[in-house]
């Protein structure tokens, strides 16, 4: 089972916070991708509103479903790419968990959230994809979660962290903090970084300044990812870059 956030060929490109500096958004285009800056979702809280992985969900490598908030957007600046676009029932707002609907983690074959408040258009097309829904208390599951492989993650979490060892999946647990998301006390690792191949993976930041990143270096390298920083500065959780 492919997962969508590992796409199998090099991404031709990446939705990614539309704040982002303009050296980032350079280096983005010079490794060859087109660059899908996100729009502000206002309903939403300022920290996260621009942060892809709160409006959108891939379904599989040619399928989004996006929040109704910001449909017309990206109907408009993905228009004639072959992704098939869906509109998503859930209108987002800034009262959790009002927010998460479209925050779903997807590894292997396993779907984890708190479904009670996922998106129903969402649900029915995971559902389609035949995976196995694990229902948590975190929210914003993939925002927690760095996919690194088929079976492997990164994350803060500890009961994400837990359930995931329990079905085999290789998981990184690192401590919390050190990674910034203005508003809050701190960010999430998986909302640092996104996948542009099977072999290569991008961060928000240098890995080397989180205290771990020793052993979040030597994880990555033991699944052969190619690790690129698109600035040198601390870790910024800017929402999962979504590749296709």
């Amino acid at each position: 089972m492919n997962n969508p956030f590992i796409p199998l060929k090099k991404a031709k490109l990446v939705i990614i916070d539309g704040r982002i500096d303009k050296d980032s958004f350079k280096k983005l285009e010079e490794m060859g991708l087109k660059v899908i800056p996100t729009i502000c979702c206002k309903e939403i809280h300022p920290s996260v509103a621009f942060h892809p992985d709160m409006v959108i969900h891939p379904v599989n490598p040619e399928t989004l479903v996006i929040a109704p908030n910001v449909f017309e957007y990206y109907e408009k600046v993905l228009y004639g790419m072959g992704i098939k676009l869906i509109k998503g029932e859930k209108w987002l707002n800034i009262k959790y968990p009002n927010d998460i609907a479209y925050n779903v983690l997807r590894i292997s074959k396993y779907a984890l959230h708190n479904f009670k408040y996922i998106d129903k258009k969402l649900l029915f097309y995971l559902k389609k994809e035949k995976l196995e829904f694990i229902n948590i208390n975190q929210g914003y599951s993939k925002c927690s979660t760095a996919i690194i492989d088929e079976k492997a993650i990164i994350t803060s979490d500890y009961p994400i962290y837990k359930k995931m060892s329990e079905l085999g999946i290789d998981s990184l647990l690192i401590r919390q903090g050190a990674i910034e998301l203005l508003g809050f006390n701190y960010g999430f690792i998986g909302g640092c970084c996104g996948n542009i191949s099977k072999n290569e993976i991008i961060f928000y930041g240098n890995v080397f300044r989180h205290p771990d990143g020793e052993k979040i270096m030597k994880f990555l390298n033991k699944y052969n990812k190619n690790v690129y920083f698109l600035t040198e500065k601390n870790l910024v959780d800017i929402g999962t870059i979504i590749s296709l």
